[in-house]
């Protein structure tokens, strides 16, 4: 005859309410949600494939909360130190990237003392771009792609464009002149009073 897995019953009337207020909450982390739920089904009376059929999960994963939850209780729950993927770049990497990021590029033009326009490196870039950044780090000794550069300054919000302006150009022979509306526009026409 097969073994039937259960939760453990509760220690205290405290851990009960914790689950079961933890089942039904609607702004917890949603993992910890379903893994009460899973908890308290099983105190309902519920088997391992009923169970896994209410919550939309497979069978083996509400044997693992089951046997976590029989295991350390409550805290069996949460999602073990160590889990996920590490970090390819140190926090001190991640710092240099930003501060990369905020500095000035070195071929953007500043005034001397003498009021002249010049560069650090005149064949550096003027501007910041993610590329231009991607580049700056590798050279640095970070091994970082473009895209994870992006991930890192836009978790930390931090800008590397300048804002352009929308400005009409006061150049007469200007690509950019021309009519008010695009032409593909109809005008606006008021209705009749």
């Amino acid at each position: 005859m097969p073994k039937y897995l259960r939760a453990h019953a509760p220690h205290d009337d405290g851990e009960a309410r914790k689950i079961r207020r933890l089942a039904g909450a609607r702004h917890a982390p949603a993992d910890w949600i379903e893994r009460a739920r899973i908890v308290a089904l099983s105190w309902d009376g519920l088997a391992v494939p009923a169970i896994a059929a209410e919550v939309g999960c497979h069978q083996n994963t509400v044997r693992r909360w089951l046997h976590r939850f029989n295991a350390a209780g409550i805290d069996g729950l949460g999602n073990r130190p160590g889990s996920g993927r590490k970090r390819r770049i140190t926090e001190a990497q991640r710092s240099a990237i930003i501060a990369l990021a905020r500095s000035a590029p070195p071929g953007h033009l500043a005034r001397d003392g003498a009021g002249e326009l010049s560069a650090d490196d005149e064949r550096g870039p003027a501007q910041r771009t993610l590329d231009t950044l991607a580049q700056a780090a590798r050279d640095a000794g970070i091994a970082v792609g473009r895209s994870q550069v992006r991930r890192i300054l836009l978790a930390e919000k931090v800008r590397w464009r300048r804002t352009r302006s929308w400005a009409a150009s006061t150049d007469p022979e200007s690509a950019l002149k021309g009519p008010a509306s695009w032409s593909s526009t109809p005008p606006h026409r008021r209705a009749p009073p």
